[in-house]
């Protein structure tokens, strides 16, 4: 299929992109590395009236540190990202998740902010951000805002981003000494969506452990320090209070043994690299 007709407005500075989505009435959307948009146009499974392309925006190409988090800005692709000699040592769960965000030739286009915009509940940037307890920063012609990324996903690609704002950045917390982190996921292919996937951060105060693909959006619990059977039962009674479905790729079953399994192994990763 083709997507339907729309305008293309190359925003040539952020102000026009803004101006943009206030005057479509709702009926725009924002185009940055279209990775996720673009099949969605081709689908018809999304009609908007203007592609904004904001690809262009030098001020919104350059992530940046910026009291206590690393911000990523909306046209940061995921390879830029990746490639950043630095990102293990600012965000090392950012930087042990994005080799699994699809394939070398889509980072190459795809953004952060643009998989964080889509909400996917399989997808690996939204997962970090909620485990790192980050925050989105959204912007519209009349207001800057940020939402914390627990509050930021409302739903199936359903999130709190109002129709005349755009996700502006995403700002996570940068490492912490004595923290821990560790990711896992499993995907019918490397570089698919996952079928589960999970991303844990340890403390000296306790574990937060965040999954994926499970729920309709990605989920995060909060745990005291556990281990052996107490840390079985804990995974335990995560597996089954998100209520996994079945679908082609996997049974509500094997949903469950997999936030077991990868929960287990992420802790226990997150627990060995404390320091």
């Amino acid at each position: 299929m083709k997507p339907a007709a729309f305008d293309y407005i190359r925003a040539a500075h952020l102000d026009e992109a803004l101006a943009a989505l206030q005057a479509s009435g709702g009926d725009a959307r924002i185009l940055a590395g279209g990775q996720s948009l673009m099949p969605m146009l081709n689908m018809r499974l999304t009609r908007p009236a203007v592609l904004v392309d904001i690809m262009r925006l030098g001020a919104l190409a350059e992530p940046r540190i910026e009291k206590g988090a690393l911000v990523v800005p909306a046209g940061v692709r995921q390879a830029a990202l990746l490639d950043r000699a630095t990102l293990v040592d600012e965000a090392p769960l950012l930087a042990l998740a994005l080799p699994w965000v699809g394939h070398a030739q889509t980072r190459a286009r795809g953004t952060p902010c643009g998989s964080v915009a889509h909400a996917d509940p399989s997808a690996e940037t939204p997962l970090c951000l909620l485990a790192l307890e980050g925050e989105v920063r959204l912007r519209s012609k009349k207001r800057a805002r940020a939402v914390k990324a627990a509050d930021f996903f409302t739903g199936m690609m359903v999130t709190a981003k109002a129709e005349d704002e755009m996700v502006e950045a995403i700002a996570l917390p940068l490492r912490r000494p004595g923290t821990g982190y560790g990711f896992a996921e499993v995907a019918r292919r490397h570089g698919d969506y996952a079928i589960v996937a999970c991303a844990a951060v340890v403390d000296g105060r306790g574990i937060r452990l965040a999954v994926g693909g499970v729920a309709d959006r990605p989920t995060a619990r909060d745990l005291p320090l556990l281990d052996g059977s107490a840390l079985d039962d804990a995974l335990n009674a995560l597996a089954w209070d998100l209520g996994a479905g079945e679908d082609v790729h996997a049974t509500a079953r094997y949903r469950r043994d997999l936030v077991r399994h990868l929960g287990r192994q992420v802790i226990e990763e997150a627990m060995r690299c404390r320091n």
